[in-house]
């Protein structure tokens, strides 16, 4: 239930590719916070990354969770490239109605 939470608030339209990057990593950290304490990892994860195949090829910012996935499966201790988003202002709720 969690992801596909998740992959419907990074489906949307992305201003620029900086943007769909942001999106992606926050898409990945809510993911992550959201598992269960006793959950597999590595289960969880391949199970997001089939759920979020379908829609990476149009979807840029689950591009960018699909290829964080991956990397955490391919190099499990290897810390993953993630930011949280520099505040400035995105147009607020018109723009929001605007990108879906």
């Amino acid at each position: 239930m969690l992801i596909a939470r998740t992959l419907t608030q990074l489906q949307v339209k992305p201003a620029s590719p900086e943007r769909a990057k942001e999106m992606g990593q926050l898409g990945y950290m809510q993911w992550l916070g959201g598992l269960p304490a006793g959950a597999c990892y590595q289960t969880e994860a391949a199970c997001a990354y089939i759920a979020a195949m379908p829609f990476k090829e149009t979807d840029p910012a689950v591009e960018v969770f699909c290829g964080l996935l991956r990397a955490s499966l391919k190099t499990p201790l290897q810390p993953l490239d993630l930011a949280l988003p520099k505040p400035k202002r995105r147009g607020g709720a018109k723009e929001r109605r605007l990108s879906l």
